[in-house]
Order: structure tokens, then C-alpha cells, then sequence
């Protein structure tokens, strides 16, 4: 193996590719990034054995296809201290690869290709394609809600449901829940739903942007794949139920009022500088034009603002971790929000006014 490639050329795709390798692995292979050179395309390729990245990128010279597996993070971080359009050249020599650049050359240790796990290659059932700015802001719109180490494992991802004309992402953590619907043009029958890791979904959206572009999707039994662009991705599913967030989601309140998204969000995260620091508890007290947002903390602390805001209905108080509400506030990309509420004891609907392609359900708290 050995190739030219320009420093930018190589550092994208590296760039992500070397987002899917873990700094701490069970096996010193899946440190390593995949280099396969051919005629004039470089692919290199990074996984975790859940997640499978390959980026696609264009040597500037081959004079030796070949393959080999080098550190991940080493390269990376060796490519971006090179100073900007370096020109350079990546060797196999006795069993090493040899980088150099201008003055500078680097020999990293290299492991072999044999040992390089492949996700296998299970025949896609399905294929569909979306438009990349479709997928990401299902993505965007509901991503802060998964769970992070939940032992209920299938919580540690976002449900992606495809059926004809629709495809939805719901995401939640038990305490919380986001659901985000796009119509797009695509076929399923029947109706697909698949849960993908936390992972996976995270770097799926490092790959998307708000272009028209499509991303075309391979759904199979145990993985899905989606090409974009010079990148394929691979991501295993989580094998379990997702909770069925329709009946989670609350109807009938009626308590309903809408606030200046930006003001309420400025408001509730100056309350919650002095609300406790393990629970992050905050009051909405709410009355007839105005929202008070209150809170305090063992050490006698206080802090109240107010609000205006529409509503004209019975007064009424009820308390909620902060933290989901400025999540909401900050995923929601309207200028007003809507709150919907029954009791101090039931869930809040949020929701743009009117309604959106996302709702917000959050779980109240006592204080």
C-alpha cells in the first residue's frame, strides 16, 4: 500500500470515521481506523462491532493498492497538527505505515487486516430513501430525550417508525418523552419500526445536514444502513419493545397557554440557578396572564420571576425538573411555545402553537 492524498482530503471522513472508535476497547483492532486503497479511492472504515462508519475519499496518486489498520486517534490527531493543504503520503513499509509530510515523517504501528471485525453483511430487506434534512431534524428534534444507561436498554435509543407517507422518530427516558413526524414520499408495507442505539443515532446525525440530498436506508432483520453521500453507515438495532408512546401521550388538558419561547427559556434557567442541585426542581404557578417560576434550595435560597403570557383559566401550580423544560424550549425552533396541562399530578404537553411536527411530553414532579 502506498498513496498520495491532500491533508483535507483525508481529515473529513477520518474526522467522523474516528468518532465511531471507542477510546477503550476490548480488542486492540477496533482502536485502529481500515485503510483500503484502490485505484484512486481511499476507504477507511471504523466500528465498535454496534456501529460501523466507512468514509470514501480521493488519493491524489496510487502507486500501491493495498489495506492495512493503523491507529485511529493517532492519525487524526497527527493529520491535524500538519499545517493545511499538506500533501500527504501514507506507506506500508516492513509491516509499519509511514506517514510523511514535507520535512516531517511518522511511523505508526499497524495491526492485521485479517483481524479487522466486519458488521456482517445481512440482505436488507427493505430500502427507502428520505431527504437528508428530513432525517436530521426528525434526529434534532428529538434526540435529547433518550436515555442515556438505562437498564431498560431499549430506552437507550430513538424508535424510528417508517410506514407509507410518514416516517416518525420518539424518543424517551421514562421521564420525558419527544415524538417528531415528517411526511415524505416513501413506500413501507407494512409499517417498520426499528430502535436505534444511542450511539448509532448520534453519529448517523454527524453525517446529515439540511440539504435535499437523499440518504438511502437498508433496513434489515438486526441492522440498518444508510448511504450518504461518499459515507456508508452501519448501525446494529436494539432487539426489545419501545414503550407505546401514544398512550403516554396526555389528552384533555385543559389548562392551555402559550409563552415567548426565548423569554420562558431565559426565565426558567435563572430560576434554576437556585433551585436544588440534585433534583432541579422549579414551581410554575400559573394564573390568569402571567406564569411565576419559582424555586429554592436547602440553603434557604429563593428565586421567583414572572411572565407574561396568554392564557385566561383557573390558577393552578405545578413543579417540574427544569432541565427537561429548557430541553424542550431549546429543540423547539419556533418563536412561541404552548403548554398544555390538566393537574399538579399529570403530564405537560408542549407543543409550537397550534401544533407541530413535534410534540413534547414531560412528567411533573412534587416539590
Amino acid at each position: 500500500m502506498k498513496f498520495s492524498i491532500s491533508r483535507e482530503a483525508l481529515l473529513r471522513p477520518l474526522t467522523l470515521v474516528a468518532g465511531v472508535v471507542e477510546r477503550r476497547q476490548t480488542l486492540p483492532v477496533l482502536s485502529n481506523v481500515l485503510i483500503q486503497v484502490d485505484q484512486d479511492q481511499v476507504a477507511l472504515t471504523g466500528t465498535d462491532l454496534e456501529v460501523e462508519l466507512i468514509g470514501r475519499t480521493a488519493a491524489s496518486l496510487v502507486e500501491e493498492p493495498g489495506a492495512a489498520t493503523v491507529p485511529a486517534r493517532k492519525l487524526m490527531d497527527i493529520c491535524k497538527s500538519l499545517p493545511d493543504q499538506s500533501e500527504i503520503q501514507l506507506a506500508l513499509e516492513d509491516g509499519r505505515a509511514v506517514l510523511r509530510s514535507g520535512r516531517s515523517r511518522f511511523t505508526l504501528s499497524t495491526l492485521p487486516v485479517a483481524e479487522f471485525p466486519n458488521i456482517e453483511d445481512s440482505q436488507g430487506s427493505i430500502e427507502l430513501s428520505l431527504p437528508r434534512g428530513t432525517l436530521k431534524h426528525l434526529i434534532d428534534a428529538t434526540s435529547f430525550a433518550m436515555a442515556q444507561q438505562d437498564v431498560r436498554y431499549y430506552l437507550n435509543g430513538m424508535l424510528l417508525e417508517l410506514r407509507s407517507n410518514l416516517v416518525r422518530a420518539v424518543a424517551t427516558d421514562g421521564h420525558r418523552l419527544a415524538v417528531c413526524s415528517r411526511p415524505t414520499e416513501v413506500q413501507v408495507e407494512p409499517a417498520q419500526k426499528l430502535i436505534v442505539p444511542r450511539k448509532g443515532i448520534l453519529e448517523l446525525a454527524r453525517l446529515l445536514d439540511d440539504g435535499d440530498e437523499p440518504v438511502s436506508l437498508t433496513l434489515g432483520a438486526s441492522h440498518v444502513r444508510a448511504h450518504t453521500g461518499d459515507f456508508t453507515f452501519t448501525s446494529k438495532l436494539v432487539d426489545g419493545k419501545f414503550p407505546d408512546y401514544e398512550r403516554v401521550v396526555p389528552r384533555g388538558g385543559d389548562k392551555v397557554f402559550i409563552a415567548d419561547r426565548a423569554e420562558l427559556r431565559q426565565v426558567l434557567s435563572r430560576t434554576a440557578i437556585l433551585s436544588n442541585e440534585k433534583y432541579r426542581g422549579v414551581r410554575l404557578h400559573l394564573e390568569e396572564g402571567n406564569l411565576r417560576v419559582m424555586a429554592n434550595n436547602p440553603e434557604q435560597e429563593e428565586a421567583e420571576e414572572n411572565v407574561g403570557i396568554e392564557y385566561s383559566g383557573a390558577a393552578m401550580e405545578i413543579g417540574f425538573n427544569v432541565g427537561y423544560l429548557v430541553d424542550v424550549l431549546n429543540a423547539l425552533d419556533e418563536d412561541r411555545v404552548q403548554m398544555t396541562l390538566a393537574d399538579p399530578n399529570s403530564s405537560a404537553l408542549m407543543e409550537e402553537p397550534g401544533g407541530g411536527d413535534a410534540l413534547y411530553v414531560v412528567m411533573p414532579m412534587r416539590l
